[in-house]
């Protein structure tokens, strides 16, 4: 696929980019090449090969999920600056 000048002025008004005609002469013949890059990747043969998410293996480190007791608001209020009844307590935003 050739990228010409009319083709950039498209990408860039779909993209809602202001060129100039320079700079779309200057930017089509960038944009052709990374598109024969893209066709060479076309022609590389794939089929043996598992689809990955990515190069090296990932693995989730997640803690187990565990039910506790809960219950300890008092400790949780200790480090609160103010604290009313049980709650956080805040300063008036709103007059």
């Amino acid at each position: 696929m050739a990228v010409d000048i009319p083709t950039v002025k498209k990408i860039a008004n779909l993209a809602r980019i202001a060129i100039t005609e320079e700079e779309a002469a200057r930017i089509a013949p960038e944009l052709d090449n990374i598109m024969g890059w893209i066709e060479q990747l076309g022609e590389v043969d794939t089929q043996e090969v598992e689809p990955m998410t990515a190069v090296i293996a990932n693995h989730l480190r997640l803690r187990d999920d565990v039910v506790s007791d809960g219950d300890v608001r008092d400790a949780v209020l200790a480090n609160a600056p103010l604290a009313d009844r049980g709650f956080f307590t805040v300063p008036k935003v709103i007059e």
